[in-house]
């Protein structure tokens, strides 16, 4: 499956770009294991800040952001099979959810719960 890894990004930041850095740090933590188990992981941010610079935009506050970052997330979501939301006030991930949950996709609050999970291993191993 496609899982998209939903949770705070901008949410609660003050767009402080260094918190901004650690919630995407966060999200990506969550990379490793989805794919671990089999999937493949994707981040709404991944996708939308390239564009987003590409638009011009300067940041996630750029008026030109809301044009873009949402919008990603929701064309994304066309194309994943499932969403892996983690903790934490987001607004987008809340939207996420809502999206994914009318298409009927199924929405995981713990990486455990993801089919196939594996345990922790280094990358070394699963190879």
């Amino acid at each position: 499956m496609m899982i998209l890894i939903a949770g705070p990004y901008r949410s609660g930041t003050g767009d402080d770009p260094e918190l901004m850095a650690r919630n995407l740090a966060r999200l990506e933590e969550a990379a490793w294991p989805v794919f671990r188990s089999g999937h493949v992981p994707m981040i709404g941010e991944w996708v939308a800040l390239p564009v987003l610079r590409g638009a011009g935009g300067t940041g996630p506050a750029d008026p030109v952001a809301e044009q873009i970052m949402y919008p990603t997330a929701e064309r994304l979501l066309r194309h994943c099979d499932a969403v892996l939301r983690l903790p934490g006030e987001s607004t987008g991930a809340d939207q996420d959810v809502r999206i994914a949950t009318e298409r009927g996709l199924p929405v995981y609050h713990r990486i455990e719960d993801i089919p196939g999970y594996h345990e922790r291993e280094t990358a070394e191993k699963a190879s």
